[in-house]
């Protein structure tokens, strides 16, 4: 029970974490366009100027920001609305990574001079790319890979047509 409690667990961390990747790079990347409004910028470059224990508090502000948004989320289907519920959780983790992933950009240099955080993150980047690594060689990466590519296929001909 052990063992299978411990792959549930695997499985449910691999598909965070494949969210996270999936959308790290393309919502850091629209952050930064949506920064480059001047109160923004100016905003971005006091948070980039940081020392690294503040930049760690304002890299911890969004967990906060957003948990009373969950359990709001978590109340709503508590009162029977899961689909709305359900909603607001998505979209909360979709604007969380978007937020983290900016801040994360502006903050790293600081944080990374933090010896205890930059062994900590070596670690956690090892850790998720052997998992990441594991995930990408099982049949079902493959097979999902392989549908993608076919209808990739498709949709070219179909616009080709």
């Amino acid at each position: 029970m052990t063992a299978l409690l411990r792959r549930a667990f695997g499985a449910l961390v691999a598909l965070v974490i494949l969210f996270e990747e999936w959308g790290w790079d393309p919502l850091q990347r629209l952050m930064a366009r949506i920064a480059r409004a001047p109160p923004l910028a100016w905003l971005e470059r006091r948070i980039a100027a940081l020392p690294p224990w503040a930049a760690l508090a304002v890299f911890g502000v969004p967990t906060l920001a957003l948990l009373p948004v969950k359990l709001a989320a978590l109340w709503l289907i508590g009162q029977g609305q899961s689909a709305l519920g359900l909603g607001v959780i998505v979209g909360a983790k979709i604007v969380g990574t978007a937020v983290v992933a900016r801040l994360y950009a502006l903050t790293q240099p600081a944080l990374m001079r933090m010896p205890w955080f930059a062994r900590l993150h070596r670690r956690w980047t090892a850790w998720k790319e052997a998992l990441l690594a594991r995930v990408r060689a099982s049949w079902a990466w493959r097979a999902g890979r392989a549908v993608k590519r076919r209808w990739r296929q498709r949709w070219a001909r179909w616009r080709t047509g």
